[in-house]
């Protein structure tokens, strides 16, 4: 086996793919769910919901425009496409590998021979060429064209210092082998949104009501009086048209912004020599790339060097079966994943020349997802829509029948059917007018636009969160980031800066006045320390030919300990080029060290490690003296080196201690038996240990006290000792006790240890974990979460099970990996605490905007349907026409989710305690807010329309003109009573309402434009809505009935409210009388 190329050795850490249905119930052994009849179809869970849930509450949701409705929610049948597409692009593939591999051996055998290929001009391969041997994996073909090396010469590459990389050799590779990119399904167009907006059933039936009307009024009343009718209604239905699918469709254009830059993943390749992080779009054909556990395989290629590279081919196989790769099997497929090891690979397929390409175009990727939030506003928009079509034909058989008996008047006060005296054409008409004012209540009543308010505070709060470096991935993790009781954090760069230094070091056995005072120690140990830095990395240097400023990639720690090196004035690629890598055992979480085995002067095998100083120095037997003489490692010795480890911690420093052991040639396994051989770890010489200074970030104190004040627990979950562990613990706010002891502050292994049942009891007192492996931090998540709503951040691969498993797992986007982005539900793009406490912010916006929304749609619903009721009851007529209810439906619901459902998020929303997943939406507090308008509103509008003409003075007009007046003021008191009250909807349980409106441009936009459009419709469309102009002391005293709200709220807020949601208290009631009344039927024996 060639030195650069290594079977992989079976690391214990090596991350397993897991599915959404990985979960320990016994109810995934089953793969079927078992469902109550009797539980709410409304409730399901914020992470893998089952199929059969989903199905579920669509069948139990009051749907009138289902296009619209369901647009963002996940598409079942489209799901199962995409699975078939997927299915069909696998099975193509290896038809077309079998299929050519047969064609291949008949050639060979009948000695036929294809047309040679156009070459691109200035490299020696073609692109056809490439893609079908990358294609159908075929090996004798590559060794046919002399190997990698050969193919790298064909390419114009250097296997070491990768492609030149400047814009002409990306352009001239792009037009000869194609980009990394391929086709993406555009996204729908206005009108698309505009024709769903139509497909309302209660629209439509208020359409065809339009074009009769406009058909009989013209026929009726000529075409000069008889159009307004109809063509009102017609243009009210196209301005509610209108409005929705403008908001729908920048809601779509901001999803599709967010799905672009969750594809737009960064990958590391070496270009002009040095590495660097490039978009995976911009990956061209020969370029060399960088890969190491849990990065994504960009595209199709062939491997230069591996060290221990296994590959999770599942995503494109559909096999969750590991794949080795080695110079005998040297094939990588785009958009796999690294499982374990290190590597570097040559580019030789992009785009549609690769399966990845091919797959990716032909699915489309949807961001839809129903979120809990969104299926319980659904559930609460079917309960108001089945009481609102139960209002609406009541309304309508009261209407149709006062009509017909005679009981509904003119306003002149005439009798508007006569029996054998009205002629067909008017009892339509008066028919059509009550037809059009029922289904006008169902289009106020079904608030089908709630369910979609939530849509629009998700889509506007992942515009804002990017802002604040957050990359949504999965829609629920909004919400659910709200409830967050407890969040399990990383310490290394999450709670700190991640720019770690060496700033203590002991080394052959002495402490050393600076890290970089080497001159005591003899040439061998200098030599040793070298090469185990420059050999025992996934790090790189990169010296420039002019002598500029050394760049030194990596991992943070990799980072520390070779610019470490460099000021020892290491020469990277002269000191590795000293010896050979023989195999590697990479560095992983579990084992807390790595290690590697060189050759040196072609017989000599050093293995070296490097790990956590107290486990390294557990494994060392002896060290090594500044002479480089070796000595056996008493107990005091020991003792010594322990004492400088813990000096070093409470320091707050991470600790690394580097050993070594020499081994005869002959102990080194062959190579066909190197793929299982573990490095030797045992009677190793410690060589030293350095002491690295990863400073706390600014601001991490603040966030964590803001946590904590919020009623969310921060927990410290590390990889470091406990002393190094506790001294950022203690500067960062997580421990305030100094002297902390178990349980507040432990080791992995010693929770680990626990029984599942001690697990829970002591996870809730667990501040600070220590020397955690990624199995502890599961297991923690998996303790917590039966009492918590549970965050977890997480960057290594080995993280990702955890990070599945809580209730959001938080990504680390600069040094997460892409499995463990691929398991989260939120990106933390500056990988800062302080971002996901912002989170935490935004999450609580969500609930609490949506609370709002609610307050305020529910309030209108109840106002409009009782007045609309009482009026067609009583008098046979209704205050509000058609027309009026459409813009009253407007203003509550496109307008009105625009104005409250984009609110920002205040510092208000961190002095509460977190809200309870199982909570009611409608709180006892809004019940009591809602309850006081609504009464307030009805009571104002039904006296006025049973008192308005006295109390307006208008008994000197004519009975026409005063009704007109009397329906036209208390159309307009209603509207402004309903912006008077979005006001007291801001802020639901504050006395301040005005409190940051002024930064809330859109809320005062909304409220202008209802306002500006309000006082057009009453001045100037009087005969589309069938309203005439108000004096300007009506609209005064409209303003000050409509001022009224504001104090009336004011003064509600001081009506204390009990704890107990408002069902469980009616529920208690029920109960208590079914009692008495089973005690009253079964008296007690006298």
């Amino acid at each position: 086996m060639p030195v650069g190329v290594q079977a992989p050795e079976a690391s214990p850490g090596r991350y397993v793919r897991r599915r959404d249905g990985d979960d320990d119930g016994c109810g995934d052994v089953l793969g079927v769910e078992v469902l109550d009849d009797g539980a709410d179809p409304f409730d399901i869970p914020a992470k893998r919901a089952p199929i059969e849930r989903l199905r579920r509450w669509r069948q139990a949701a009051l749907v009138l425009n289902a296009s619209r409705r369901f647009r963002y929610t996940l598409d079942l049948k489209k799901e199962e496409e995409k699975e078939q597409i997927r299915r069909k692009i696998r099975a193509h593939a290896q038809v077309i590998r079998a299929a050519l591999l047969f064609k291949e051996a008949g050639e060979k055998q009948n000695g036929e021979s294809e047309l040679p290929e156009v070459i691109p001009r200035g490299f020696g391969i073609g692109e056809e060429q490439l893609t079908t041997m990358t294609r159908d994996h075929n090996y004798s073909t590559l060794q046919e064209y002399g190997g990698v090396k050969a193919l790298a010469n064909f390419l114009k590459t250097n296997m070491e210092k990768g492609i030149h990389g400047d814009e002409a050799d990306l352009s001239c590779r792009a037009n000869a082998f194609g980009a990394n990119r391929y086709p993406r399904k555009k996204g729908r167009r206005f009108l698309v949104f505009l024709w769903e907006a139509c497909q309302d059933l209660t629209l439509i039936i208020l359409i065809i009501a339009a074009i009769i009307s406009l058909v009989l009024g013209i026929a009726t009343e000529g075409i000069k009086e008889g159009w307004y009718d109809g063509t009102s209604i017609a243009f009210a239905v196209f301005l509610v048209i209108l409005v929705t699918a403008v908001s729908d469709y920048k809601q779509s254009l901001q999803f599709q912004h967010l799905n672009e830059e969750k594809q737009n993943i960064q990958v590391e390749v070496i270009r002009g020599g040095r590495r660097i992080l490039v978009s995976i779009f911009d990956i061209v054909v020969g370029d060399v790339v960088a890969l190491k556990i849990g990065d994504q395989v960009p595209a199709d290629g062939v491997l230069i060097t591996g060290h221990s590279l296994a590959i999770d081919e599942s995503s494109m196989t559909g096999e969750s079966k590991i794949a080795f790769k080695d110079h005998k099997s040297p094939f990588l497929m785009g958009g796999c994943k690294v499982a374990d090891g290190y590597g570097t690979m040559l580019v030789t397929a992009v785009g549609l020349n690769t399966e990845w390409g091919l797959l990716m175009a032909s699915i489309s990727e949807d961001n839809n997802e129903e979120t809990p939030l969104q299926v319980r506003l659904n559930g609460v928009a079917t309960f108001i829509g089945i009481m609102g079509l139960a209002v609406a034909a009541m309304v309508l058989v009261v209407l149709i029948a006062r009509y017909f008996t005679g009981h509904t008047m003119n306003p002149d006060g005439s009798v508007q059917f006569v029996k054998g005296q009205t002629s067909v054409k008017s009892t339509i008409f008066g028919t059509i007018k009550i037809l059009t004012v029922a289904v006008t209540i169902v289009v106020v009543a079904v608030p089908e636009g709630l369910p979609l308010a939530v849509t629009l505070t998700l889509a506007y709060s992942m515009r804002k969160m990017m802002a604040d470096k957050a990359l949504v991935r999965r829609l629920s993790a909004c919400e659910t980031m709200g409830s967050a009781t407890t969040i399990c954090s990383d310490k290394t760069g999450t709670l700190t800066l991640n720019q770690m230094t060496v700033v203590r070091s002991v080394v052959g056995g002495i402490k050393l006045n600076s890290p970089v005072d080497v001159g005591n120690l003899s040439p061998a140990v200098s030599s040793l320390v070298l090469e185990g830095i420059a050999q025992n990395t996934s790090g790189s240097v990169f010296e420039p030919e002019d002598g500029s400023v050394v760049e030194v990639t990596g991992s943070p720690t990799e980072k520390a300990i070779l610019s470490w090196g460099v000021e020892l004035h290491m020469k990277f690629v002269e000191e590795r080029s000293k010896s050979a890598i023989v195999h590697v055992s990479p560095f992983n979480s579990e084992k807390k060290r790595g290690g590697v085995a060189v050759i040196v002067r072609d017989s000599d095998i050093h293995v070296h490690w490097k790990g956590a100083a107290e486990i390294v120095l557990s494994l060392c037997t002896n060290w090594l003296t500044v002479d480089g003489t070796r000595h056996e490692m008493t107990p005091d010795k020991a003792n010594q080196f322990k004492k400088y480890i813990e000096e070093m911690a409470e320091e707050s420093l991470r600790c690394v201690a580097f050993a070594y052991t020499n081994l005869e040639l002959e102990h080194v396994p062959s190579e066909e038996e190197r793929i299982n051989w573990e490095l030797p770890d045992n009677d190793l010489t410690l060589i030293g240990i350095v002491g690295m200074k990863d400073p706390c970030r600014p601001g991490v104190r603040n966030a964590v006290d803001l946590c904590i004040n919020a009623g969310i627990k921060v927990r410290m979950v590390t990889g470091d000792n406990l002393q190094t562990a506790r001294a950022i613990a203690l500067e960062c706010g997580i421990l305030t006790d100094p002297q902390a002891s178990a349980p507040v502050i432990i080791e992995g292994k010693v929770f680990r240890a626990y029984s599942e049942v001690e697990r829970e009891d002591v996870a809730k007192k667990i501040s600070v974990m220590g020397r955690s492996s990624p199995n502890d931090k599961l297991l923690l998540v998996k303790a917590l979460k039966k009492h918590n709503v549970v965050a977890v951040t997480g960057d290594g691969t080995n993280d990702a099970p955890a990070l599945h498993e809580a209730d959001i797992g938080l990504a680390m986007g600069i040094q997460g990996t892409e499995v463990a982005k691929e398991s989260s539900d939120i990106i933390i793009l500056d990988d800062n605490f302080a971002s996901v406490v912002k989170v935490v912010r935004w999450g609580r916006s969500v609930y609490a905007n949506i609370q709002k929304f609610i307050q305020f749609q529910l309030t209108v619903n109840v106002a409009a349907l009782v007045i609309n009721v009482v009026a067609a009851v009583s008098s046979g007529n209704v205050p509000l026409n058609a027309v009026q209810l459409l813009w009253v439906n407007l203003i509550m619901d496109t307008l009105g989710a625009l104005a409250l459902a984009t609110e920002p998020p205040t510092d208000q929303l961190m002095k509460r305690p977190p809200v309870g997943r199982r909570e009611p939406l409608v709180t006892n507090i809004m019940w009591r807010n809602l309850f006081i308008q609504a009464v307030f509103q009805v009571a104002v509008l039904l006296t006025l329309n049973f008192r308005g003409h006295d109390l307006l003075h208008l008994s000197r007009d004519t009975l026409d003109h005063a009704s007109k007046v009397k329906n036209s003021f208390i159309f307009n008191t209603f509207v402004l009573c309903q912006v008077f009250n979005e006001f007291n909807s801001r802020k639901p349980e504050e006395l301040n309402i005005f409190d940051g409106v002024s930064r809330n441009h859109l809320f005062l936009g909304v409220v202008s434009i209802t306002v500006v459009l309000q006082a057009i419709i009453i001045e100037f469309l009087g005969k589309f809505t069938s309203t005439v102009r108000l004096s300007w002391k009506l609209w005064l005293v409209s303003i000050a009935i409509a001022f009224v709200s504001w104090p009336l709220a004011f003064v509600g807020k001081f009506i204390p409210v009990p704890k107990t949601p408002l069902k469980n208290l009616i529920l208690r009631c029920c109960h208590k009388q079914r009692k008495r009344d089973e005690e009253r039927e079964d008296p007690p024996p006298v």
